[in-house]
């Protein structure tokens, strides 16, 4: 039996993680109902997966040498001496699942979305957690037409755009195919092995760069340390070394988000941090990403093609497209500049007792509300008719319901309109009928 901890002192969340507390909650609800009113629009059906995956799904699939797996997996070896992974993202867990559960024998492309926690153990900063929300749209399957990179771009663009959030621009870039990307891998190798050699390979290059070198070069184009990005100005880029195929489908990507006239530029650096990707490769950002004191300058969704991952996985030759967002980002936005302020709790009728015997009436009453498809907000602990009304202001309610000793001896009720302060008694066998009046 293992030791039990003596620590002393508050415990506080791990490093990195957080609550979500009631009060943030408007926000949370408003961007996970945006996430299923996009997915129903555009036929996405839900799919949940483990949070728990084996490690080997992600040294696979993200690459053995991809930061995400060299440094950032929270594993856990179970008594059966399996080394499981708390799931870093959810392409891989999608991909996953397709083939287990033979979602390859249904009508192709299928196309799914996801909410929920990633896992990451990364330093904590603005808007970078260790647990953190994501939502995500996948089309597995099918084939490898452009008009389905276009799709996932147009959901996830169209469901920040949905939150009112509003600048809006999309970076795109194509990173070739088992074909055409060695050529350009080898370009690489030697732009920055001459570059260096010749500058101080010391000074200019982080040193996970110097291994990146050898072990995953397109990591290069990647790194955030401003040396490695000064560096790589004037790097070759994948476009001239693309193939013809390469070619024709960026081309037919960037024709498809012109015609939707979604904002966008194309970098000829982005290649996204994970090693599943292959050809087309994106980003959203804000153009202006200052918001006060507070700085919004990473990606809000991101993602790309990965016609390799199921086949990686052990599955059929299969094309798949994909695109995730940060929710947590998302939400710190929407906070940020008061979108969503109007969002209420959905209870548009608070229930106000005054006395013992309406207090012992209050929630018969309640019950016969909410039989009549009434919700009713109170606060039955508080016996201060100020409090009350406080309460049921900050709530947003639009009426009042004021039960006195003399209302519970009568059977009526007062209902107040929290907005004129006009109020009117009822009889308890109207008050449903009235309400229901009232809110049309």
């Amino acid at each position: 039996m293992g030791k039990i901890s003596k620590r002393k002192g508050l415990f506080k969340s791990p490093k990195g993680m957080h609550d979500i507390l009631p009060y943030d909650q408007f926000w949370w609800e408003k961007a996970r109902k945006g996430v299923k009113d996009i997915a129903d629009s555009y036929n996405f059906l839900r799919i949940d997966t483990t949070f728990l995956e084996d490690q080997a799904l992600f040294e696979r699939s993200l690459g053995a040498t991809s930061d995400v797996v060299e440094k950032q997996m929270f594993s856990i070896k179970t008594k059966g001496d399996d080394v499981l992974v708390l799931r870093p993202e959810g392409t891989a867990s999608i991909a996953r699942a397709y083939i287990e559960h033979g979602l390859s024998s249904i009508s192709q492309p299928v196309k799914l979305y996801y909410i929920g926690p990633m896992f990451r153990y990364e330093q904590p900063q603005a808007g970078r957690f260790r647990q953190f929300y994501q939502a995500g749209f996948e089309i597995v399957g099918g084939d490898e037409d452009a008009v389905y990179d276009a799709q996932i771009i147009l959901a996830c663009y169209r469901f920040l755009e949905s939150l009112k959030i509003k600048g809006l621009t999309v970076k795109l870039n194509t990173i070739g195919c088992r074909n055409c990307r060695p050529a350009y891998r080898k370009k690489l190798v030697d732009y920055y092995n001459g570059r260096v050699d010749n500058i101080n390979r010391e000074k200019l290059l982080c040193g996970d760069c110097k291994r990146r070198i050898t072990v995953n070069p397109l990591r290069l184009l990647d790194c955030k340390q401003e040396s490695c990005q000064e560096l790589k100005k004037d790097a070759p880029t994948f476009f001239n070394g693309l193939c013809a195929y390469c070619k024709a489908h960026f081309k037919g990507v960037l024709e498809y988000v012109e015609e939707l006239k979604i904002p966008y530029i194309v970098d000829n650096y982005l290649v996204r941090g994970l090693d599943y990707y292959n050809r087309t490769v994106f980003e959203i950002f804000l153009e202006n990403p200052v918001v006060g004191e507070t700085k919004f300058d990473f990606a809000l969704a991101g993602g790309g093609r990965y016609d390799y991952l199921i086949e990686m996985l052990g599955g059929r030759d299969t094309a798949g497209v994909g695109g995730a967002i940060g929710l947590d980002r998302v939400v710190e936005f929407m906070k940020a500049n008061n979108l969503g302020v109007n969002v209420k709790f959905k209870q548009k009728i608070f229930l106000i007792h005054m006395g013992d015997l309406s207090k012992k009436k209050s929630l018969a009453l309640i019950e016969s509300l909410r039989s009549e498809g009434i919700d009713v907000a109170e606060s039955l602990g508080k016996e201060s008719l100020k409090a009350q009304l406080r309460l049921a202001d900050k709530t947003g309610a639009l009426l009042a319901l004021i039960f006195g000793q003399k209302e519970a001896l009568e059977d009526s009720i007062i209902i107040r309109d929290l907005q004129t302060g006009a109020q009117e008694t009822v009889p308890l066998h109207r008050l449903a009928s009235v309400i229901k009046h009232r809110l049309k």
